[in-house]
């Protein structure tokens, strides 16, 4: 057994006391796979003095000067679990250009400035490793970025967010609204007392763009993302979406494509959509996570499991932190980022995508060939449509709800499709609009 690998820990909240955790239970089955043993030189935190339980580790390898830890000569793997911009951004490209590993679960980061890390890495020649920053203890990313590497991507698609598919799910499955799944949500832990981030669809958005990033071999950013979140799902949406045989989930979608000259190009989004109930994910339920991969050879593949929680991502974290130990005792280090391809990221405008859109409008002849003529003159072809009485509008006669379906087109000319029916003297509100993945 050689000298042992050290480790500088940066964070000890959730996932870090679980790491810390699993370092000690297991250490010696992860001496065994690593080949030395792996030993915490200091872990940083903001304060010192807090209360963490039974967590086995001298309070003296705890400081409040993270900086000073990353430089010590006896720190050979940094692994970053405090999340944000600053100042783990400093930190980790500190860590790289010193030649030094780095292990992060930083999805904000990764999707905000990956590209600086990656070029401290390449500058320093150590590893970075991040397969926690995604889909928790799912094993994602390195299939992406080695397993499949001589393969095609075509498309991911994945539900990547625990709190908004827990929120969704409690919606289909009791016909509660969004304020009250919510409220369940927090209750049970699932979401932060500020859900923002998860609810509006951040959180989902800096995944997406770490997945494209990889799928396709093009640098992806948080800003390239289309992201709408869930807070405008109603349950009058997942009714009608229970009627179709669909269910709603918040997606992250990330597809090859073409532009108008024929140029490869890729779209990045995230948002919620009907799925059929046969699609693969719409049975994912609860907190939990699924990505959805489509590749030319190896075909349709789909990866499944807890997406968050401290256990699952500590799980992913020493998964990492035993190859990037591997590496460095063996001398080498893995495949540096892989972004040859270089594509454009279209707009949103120009995916292709389908509609559903519930009007209240009047109820009089002429109204349905009105509507049906905004739709044509944006070169949008209806596939269904469906009458019932109004939901909306109280004390009002003569009112009637329409239920659209689309067939594909672009997103651009169906939302100015949406945009002129709500000019429309007939139409009294256009109730709800989502889009339609899956063959629904």
């Amino acid at each position: 057994m050689t000298s042992p690998v050290r480790l500088a820990l940066l964070g000890c909240g959730t996932v870090g006391q679980e790491v810390v955790r699993l370092l000690h239970e297991q250490s010696a089955d992860l001496a065994a796979r690593v080949g030395a043993p792996l030993e915490i030189a200091g872990i940083a935190v903001r304060r010192l003095g807090r209360d963490r339980g039974d967590l086995p580790v001298d309070e003296s390898l705890f400081t409040t000067d993270a900086l000073g830890l990353i430089k010590r000569d006896d720190v050979d793997v940094v692994v970053e679990v405090v999340g944000g911009i600053e100042p783990a951004r400093g930190w980790l490209v500190e860590a790289l250009r010193a030649g030094k590993s780095v292990v992060t679960a930083n999805k904000a980061l990764l999707a905000e400035d990956g590209v600086a890390l990656h070029e401290a890495a390449a500058e320093g020649g150590g590893d970075l490793y991040y397969e926690a920053s995604v889909a928790g203890a799912i094993p994602l990313l390195r299939p992406l970025r080695e397993s499949l590497h001589g393969d095609r991507i075509n498309r991911v698609t994945g539900i990547v967010n625990g709190t908004t598919n827990f929120i969704l799910s409690a919606m289909d499955a009791t016909g509660a609204g969004f304020a009250e799944a919510l409220e369940e949500a927090t209750a049970l832990g699932y979401a932060e007392a500020d859900p923002t981030a998860d609810v509006e669809g951040f959180d989902a958005a800096a995944k997406a763009a770490i997945l494209a990033s990889l799928a396709f071999h093009t640098r992806v950013g948080a800003a390239d993302v289309h992201r709408e979140g869930i807070t405008e799902v109603t349950a009058a949406d997942m009714a009608s979406a229970q009627a179709m045989g669909c269910t709603i989930k918040l997606l992250c979608i990330a597809a090859r494509g073409v532009d108008s000259t024929g140029r490869e190009t890729v779209s990045v989004r995230v948002h919620p959509a009907m799925i059929p109930r046969s699609h693969p994910l719409a049975s994912v339920g609860d907190a939990f996570n699924a990505v959805f991969v489509e590749a030319d050879a190896a075909g349709q593949l789909m990866f499944y499991g807890r997406g968050a929680g401290g256990a699952p991502t500590a799980s992913a974290v020493l998964g990492d932190v035993v190859a990037v130990s591997r590496n460095r005792l063996a001398g080498v280090r893995a495949a540096s980022e892989s972004a040859y391809a270089d594509l454009s990221v279209r707009p949103m405008g120009e995916a292709l995508t389908r509609y559903h859109v519930s009007l209240d409008v009047a109820d009089r002849p002429g109204v349905l060939a009105a509507v049906a003529g905004v739709f044509a003159r944006h070169d949008v072809s209806i596939a269904t449509v469906r009458q019932g009485s109004a939901g909306g509008a109280p004390g009002r006669d003569g009112d009637a709800e329409l239920v659209i379906v689309t067939h594909v087109a672009p997103d651009a000319a169906l939302a100015a499709t949406v945009g002129e029916l709500r000019g429309l003297d007939i139409v009294r509100s256009v109730t709800s609009v989502l889009r339609v993945e899956g063959g629904a």
